[in-house]
């Protein structure tokens, strides 16, 4: 079975989610996930740094794999 440029490119723009997503810090710490209690205290800090590069990377990186389905199905 021999797969085309646009099943490749879904492919990889598939596996760059999974490894961005799995780099990003958690937002919410694992003992308030379950306990259920939200801490305001750090709730109004904006990212900076590695974070803002992971979040746009992250969007950009969904926006391809968006795209590609897309094109899969269509084409």
């Amino acid at each position: 079975m021999a797969f085309t440029w646009k099943e490749i490119m879904l492919l990889i723009a598939s596996l760059l989610m999974i490894v961005i997503v799995l780099l990003q810090d958690s937002k919410q710490d694992a003992g308030t996930a379950l306990t259920g209690e939200k801490s305001g205290l750090f709730a109004n800090q904006k990212a900076r740094g590695f974070e803002v590069i992971m979040t746009y990377l992250t969007l950009g990186i969904a926006v391809l794999f968006v795209t590609f389905a897309i094109l899969v199905i269509a084409l």
